[in-house]
């Protein structure tokens, strides 16, 4: 896991060292145990190295391969062993234990199909000196990040936004991405950054740049497959498939050469992934592994009581932290400055502190739950994309039985009523919009750019756009930032490709069973956690204190936001605004972001 960096000259002059080492230093955290630069006619790569697998010099970056590439790579491909098999056996030879060599090689067996062979989380350049190019890609679904921009000449990448910044004396905000995270919350939807003329690379796509005539082509690598025969299992075969892909997810992110743990909330996700780590984890190196829990200061949002119950049963070393509301004050800054754009809440205050805690005691690989929800459909509001495809299907008779075993979640029947009904609509867009009793734009928005993602059609091809548009790319975000800002590796089991396809693919009236959301992973988990775990309904994940905390700092938040630019000159204030404190939170985060980055509206 490290970061990258990399600035292609488009005038066909060399780059200066000062440059690229510039936008290199800005991501020491990512990688803090080495650096390396690599240098062609009119082009260089930088390299922040954070040492997972083979901790010697051989894995030093970039590194080379038989004289015809180079890779600047951040990532992990945890089947690597099994790839690097299969290569020595068409006569590759390999000089290190690393998974970096293993890719090169990849490369020159496959060409640019070797990214359909890994399991992992990468984002890389390698320049192929033959055929004139460099060959960057992007993991299936985002986990790790690359940005890019075109400025005076240059075609510049890097792991974070802010190396890209510094080509630019004056930053602008993209005032869609702006208006469509305050309306609805929207962030990593579309290629676009909240910064003008700064893109990613989406997920499961390659990027090749021509070095001949300085352009560049994006082709898309992957898309998730239903398996039909998957969806025609039983309820006891749909449990045995799933609980060996997932074994098997943990089983691949538990290789590393440096110490592993754990986030746990006391959720099924972070619990089920704990007590199978733990379990494993224990028979490979005889001691317990760790876990790390971050109690909420605020009575309703306090999962401890579960956490705890989870690390006695599964023999966890737990370490428990409980940041106070005064913590996240003093950190506002720092977190957006991480961040580097605006973010959802302040839950994302209690993951920042779990990866410090995790830097702390030395844990440089941490699994993570991310994906549970929208792999296995854990969201309450799922709820009425369940009924709204039953209705669909005029299955009238378990539509009825299935909303009246309904739980008691966060949700009241009305409202997944009301949902359901807007779900069947096709474009929520204009329930949306009537949300809002006035008009708070000041701006003129073109609301068709949302409209594909808010068209209903079926329960599978939901899950699908929750996980590649909607809900999961800005989780990956906020789990990157985070724990690279600590240099800690995040890996998510949850979004092994070979489970998502295997999860989506099973048959839907099994996700949602008696009332109950991820009864598949239930079913799986009760094997291994306590029963009160397995079956409880009251999730929360690692919440802040957010009502606390927003009440107590709702005139410094007011302060901040009447001295925003942006703010005023897209949304209309009053009052009435200042009481909605997902509103609040939101106009209050752009205040500070463009403080912090000087972004001009």
């Amino acid at each position: 896991m490290c970061g990258i960096s990399g600035i292609i000259n488009k005038k066909k002059q060399a780059v200066t060292q000062e440059s690229i080492q510039n936008i290199n230093d800005l991501i020491t955290h990512r990688g803090p145990d080495d650096e390396g630069f690599f240098f062609e006619k009119n082009f260089a790569f930088g390299h922040r190295r954070l040492s997972i697998l083979d901790l010697s010099s051989d894995g030093h970056q970039p590194m080379h391969y038989l004289e015809k590439y180079t890779i600047t790579y951040n990532g992990e491909v945890y089947n690597y062993l099994e790839i690097k098999e299969e290569l020595l056996k068409e006569g590759y030879k390999f000089v290190s234990h690393t998974d970096t060599e293993v890719i090169l090689a990849s490369y020159d067996f496959w060409g640019e199909e070797c990214v359909n062979k890994f399991n992992g989380m990468w984002a890389f350049a390698i320049y192929d000196k033959e055929k004139e190019i460099i060959f960057c890609s992007r993991d299936r679904f985002g986990v790790k990040p690359f940005y890019y921009t075109e400025v005076d000449g240059k075609f510049v990448f890097g792991s974070e936004i802010k190396q890209l910044l510094e080509f630019y004396e004056e930053r602008y905000v993209n005032e869609n991405i702006l208006v469509e995270y305050l309306l609805y919350g929207l962030e990593e939807h579309t290629n676009e950054t909240f910064f003008e003329n700064i893109f990613k690379l989406e997920q499961s796509h390659n990027l090749i740049f021509n070095l001949k005539d300085n352009t560049f082509e994006i082709k898309r690598y992957f898309d998730i497959k239903f398996d039909e025969k998957l969806d025609t299992l039983n309820e006891e075969r749909s449990i045995e498939f799933l609980e060996n892909k997932l074994y098997r997810s943990i089983d691949l992110r538990l290789r590393s050469d440096v110490k592993v743990g754990t986030c746990l909330s006391g959720g099924l996700d972070s619990s089920s992934i704990a007590a199978i780590a733990s379990k494993k984890y224990f028979e490979k190196t005889n001691e317990k592994f760790v876990a790390i829990h971050a109690k909420s200061v605020e009575k309703k949002t306090d999962e401890s009581e579960f956490a705890r119950e989870v690390a006695n049963h599964c023999n966890l070393n737990m370490i428990e932290i409980e940041p106070q509301l005064e913590d996240i004050t003093k950190n506002i800054e720092e977190v957006i400055y991480t961040q580097e754009e605006p973010f959802g809440g302040p839950s994302i205050f209690m993951q920042y502190f779990v990866m410090k805690k995790a830097k702390e005691i030395g844990c440089t690989v941490m699994l993570d739950g991310q994906g549970g929800d929208e792999t296995m459909f854990g969201y309450e509001t799922y709820y009425a994309i369940y009924f709204a495809t039953l209705l669909k299907q005029l299955k009238w008779i378990k539509l009825y039985k299935e909303f009246q075993t309904v739980k008691n979640y966060k949700v009241s029947k009305k409202q997944i009523l009301k949902s359901m009904i807007s779900a069947l609509l096709g474009n929520k867009m204009l329930y949306f919009k009537r949300l809002f009793k006035k008009d708070i734009l000041k701006v003129k928005y073109d609301f068709s750019r949302l409209e594909q993602l808010y068209v209903f059609k079926n329960f599978k091809e939901f899950q699908k756009r929750e996980l590649m548009s909607r809900n999961l790319p800005h989780l990956l975000r906020y789990e990157d930032k985070n724990s690279m800002r600590h240099s800690v590796e995040s890996r998510l089991p949850f979004i092994d490709y070979e489970f998502v396809q295997g999860a989506l693919s099973l048959n839907d009236d099994l996700k949602v069973k008696d009332g109950f959301l991820k009864y598949l992973l239930r079913k799986v988990a009760e094997k291994i956690l306590p029963q009160n775990i397995v079956w409880r309904t009251n999730k929360f994940g690692f919440e802040a204190p957010t009502d606390m905390w927003i009440d107590g700092y709702k005139d410094e938040m007011i302060k901040a936001i009447e001295t925003s630019t942006i703010v005023a000159k897209v949304i209309h204030i009053d009052e009435e605004i200042y009481n909605n404190k997902s509103l609040l939170w939101k106009m209050y985060n752009v205040a500070i972001w463009e403080k912090i980055y000087k972004i001009k509206s």
